[in-house]
């Protein structure tokens, strides 16, 4: 059986509008808030709980972030990546009625999990793997390997759509048939 599997960010979802409000919850230029927010966000997205990674950012660009502040950056930060990208989601949905089995594999935190689990795209999947959930983020060896058992699949039997190079070249090295992800006509002429 061929795995047909995407990441979420920048693939199924198009990127977060929500940057310039963190920012302004914040009270910081916008440059300096998206410095500290992806500059700490390989820890997020490996599980770090959320006041830890919201004092992160904060102690990047001199802020001070208490559980309350960090529970409403929380939201606005899950809600700002729940834009799906209308051409990425038909693809999903020809793909699940043409019978081809999907999972997807996010490096996402934990909130952003639990949210996107209910999103009507997701009801395509048979399996959802988020890098909060297990620790781990792409591109380690390990995620793939948690993905290729979650599957009960061969890694040679998955190919993986992600926007991001060295994603691509970690599937591709544990095994996977990584493809850089340019749009859902370029996933229709691969697949």
């Amino acid at each position: 059986m061929r795995w047909v599997v995407f990441d979420y960010g920048e693939v199924i979802s198009r990127p977060t509008g929500a940057l310039p409000e963190l920012a302004g919850l914040l009270g910081v230029p916008l440059a300096d808030f998206e410095r500290g927010y992806w500059t700490a966000r390989d820890d997020y997205d490996r599980g770090q709980p959320d006041l830890e990674y919201w004092r992160a950012v904060g102690a990047a660009v001199g802020a001070e972030v208490d559980e309350e502040l960090a529970r409403l950056l929380t939201d606005v930060d899950v809600r700002g990546w729940l834009l799906p990208d209308p051409g990425a989601v038909e693809l999903i949905e020809e793909l699940a009625t043409a019978g081809v089995p999907l999972a997807l594999l996010s490096n996402a935190p934990v909130p952003f999990a639990r949210v996107a689990e209910r999103e009507p795209w997701a009801g395509h999947f048979r399996h959802l793997v988020f890098s909060g959930d297990l620790g781990v983020a792409k591109p380690d060896p390990r995620i793939f390997a948690a993905l290729a058992q979650r599957l009960g699949a061969d890694p040679a039997d998955c190919v993986f759509f992600d926007d991001r190079q060295v994603n691509v070249d970690g599937a591709n090295a544990a095994g996977l048939r990584g493809v850089l992800w340019s749009g859902s006509s370029h996933a229709r002429t691969v697949l």
